[in-house]
C-alpha cells in the first residue's frame, strides 16, 4: 500500500478515536475505552509500517525531520495505549491522536534525506532515547493542558461537563509528575549518550539542538525540584511543563526543519 494511503488511514482511525474520547469527555456519549483503544491501535498498525520503511530506507547519522515526526508520533501513541491500561490517561488521546495523525500526513510529503554514514549502536541509543523522551513529554504536555482546564474550572466553581469526566485533581497532578520523571530519565539518557557517541554535540548543525535540549532539561529539573521542595503545583506546574515541552519541540524539530526545509541541507 502507498505511504500516503497508510498515512490517511492512520489519520482517520486516530481522528475517530480522538473524536469519541472528546465527546465522552464532554459527556455527549458514554465512555468506550475499548473502542477508543481499538481505533487508536488500528491507526498505529497503519502508522508503524511507515516508521519502519523510513528507518530502513535512511542511512543517516541521525533521523531526519520526516523520520523523526513519524517515529515520535508512533512511540507517543504506543506509550499512551500501554499506560492507559494502568493509569486513567486515555483522555490525553483527545489531543494527542490528531497531532500524531497530522504529523504523519505532513511527514508523508517531506523529503527523507540520506547520508553515507551508518547508524552505530550508540547513535541508535541516542536517537531512540531522544524520541522516547519527546514522546513521553509530549503526552505530559497534553496532560498539563487538561490539568490546566480542570484547575481553572474548579477555581471558578464550574464542576459540570469536562471536569466531571476527569480523574480527581490530585490524581491528574500525580500522573503528570510521573510522566515528567519518566521523560526526564530518558532525556538525561539522550543527552549523556549524545555526548558519548556523537562526535561533536556542538557542531554547527547540532549546536541548537544540544543547547535547547540542555535548556529543556534545566526547566524540567527545576520543576521537579521545586515540586518536591517548594510544593509547586497547579497552574505553575502546567506553565513550566508546557514551557519545557515547547523548548524541547524547538530542540527536536526546529533545527531539523531549518536545516532540511528552509536551508535544504539534507
Amino acid at each position: 500500500m502507498q505511504p500516503l494511503s497508510l498515512a490517511v488511514m492512520a489519520f482517520l482511525f486516530y481522528l475517530g478515536a480522538a473524536s469519541w474520547q472528546g465527546l465522552a469527555l464532554a459527556r455527549r456519549v458514554p465512555p468506550r475505552d475499548m473502542l477508543v483503544r481499538a481505533l487508536a491501535l488500528f491507526g498505529l498498525l497503519c502508522h508503524l509500517p511507515l516508521a519502519a520503511t523510513l528507518l530502513a530506507r535512511g542511512d543517516s547519522l541521525l533521523p531526519g525531520l520526516s523520520t523523526s515526526a513519524v517515529l515520535v508520533g508512533a512511540l507517543a501513541v504506543l506509550v499512551l495505549l500501554l499506560v492507559s491500561l494502568f493509569k486513567p490517561v486515555l483522555n490525553i488521546a483527545t489531543g494527542l491522536l490528531p497531532l500524531a495523525g497530522l504529523s504523519l500526513l505532513l511527514a508523508a510529503g517531506l523529503p527523507s534525506p540520506e547520508r553515507a554514514t551508518g547508524m552505530t549502536p550508540g547513535i541508535a541509543l541516542h536517537a531512540l532515547s531522544s524520541a522516547l523522551a519527546f514522546a513521553l513529554l509530549a503526552i505530559a504536555a497534553v496532560q498539563a493542558v487538561l490539568l490546566g482546564i480542570q484547575n481553572q474550572a474548579l477555581r471558578h466553581h464550574h464542576i459540570r461537563g469536562v471536569v466531571q469526566s476527569l480523574p480527581p485533581l490530585t490524581t491528574m497532578e500525580r500522573i503528570l509528575f510521573e510522566m515528567i520523571w519518566a521523560g526526564m530519565i530518558l532525556l538525561t539518557l539522550s543527552i549523556v549518550s549524545g555526548f558519548l557517541f556523537v562526535d561533536d554535540m556542538f557542531a554547527q548543525h547540532l549546536a541548537h539542538k544540544s543547547i535547547l535540549s540542555l535548556a529543556a532539561w534545566v526547566i524540567f529539573a527545576t520543576l521537579l525540584f521545586s515540586h518536591h521542595r517548594l510544593g509547586w503545583r497547579g497552574m505553575r506546574a502546567v506553565r513550566w511543563t508546557l514551557g519545557g515541552c515547547l523548548v524541547l519541540l524547538l530542540a527536536y524539530f526546529g533545527s531539523k526543519f531549518v536545516l532540511e526545509i528552509v536551508l535544504d541541507r539534507g
